[in-house]
C-alpha cells in the first residue's frame, strides 16, 4: 500500500476531510488507515461537498465479495461508473513528499 501515493498512512477521518475538501472536487479521493478497525484501509471520496468513506477489508465474512487481486485493480473499478459507489475515483489526493505531517494524525 505504502507505494500508492494517494495513501496517507494513519491520519485521522477528520484529517482525511480536509485534505479532499481542500481538494473541492468530486471524485477527489485518498487511501488511509482505518481508525476502528485493525489491519484495515479506508478509501474516502469526495462528493458533493461531503466526504464518502469505504472499508477494505483483505476478507470480510458474510459480506457479498467483490475480490480484487491488488488495490491498483480496486481502483481501476471504481473509477467507472455505476459500481456501487457515491462517486466514482477520479482525482487522486497524493501525499506530498515535502510535506510528510499528513501522516500526523490530528
Amino acid at each position: 500500500m505504502e507505494e500508492l501515493q494517494m495513501y496517507h498512512g494513519s491520519i485521522s477521518k477528520n484529517r482525511a476531510e480536509e485534505l479532499l475538501a481542500m481538494a473541492g472536487q468530486d471524485g477527489s479521493f485518498l487511501i488511509r488507515d482505518s481508525e476502528s478497525v485493525p489491519d484495515t484501509y479506508c478509501i474516502c471520496v469526495l462528493y458533493d461537498q461531503c466526504v464518502f468513506t469505504y472499508r477494505l477489508f483483505q476478507t470480510a465474512a458474510g459480506v457479498k465479495e467483490r475480490l480484487f487481486r491488488n488495490v491498483t485493480n480496486l481502483i481501476r473499478t471504481f473509477q467507472k461508473q455505476d459500481q456501487g459507489i457515491a462517486m466514482p475515483l477520479l482525482y487522486p489526493v497524493n501525499i506530498d513528499p515535502h510535506h510528510k505531517s499528513h501522516y500526523d494524525k490530528t
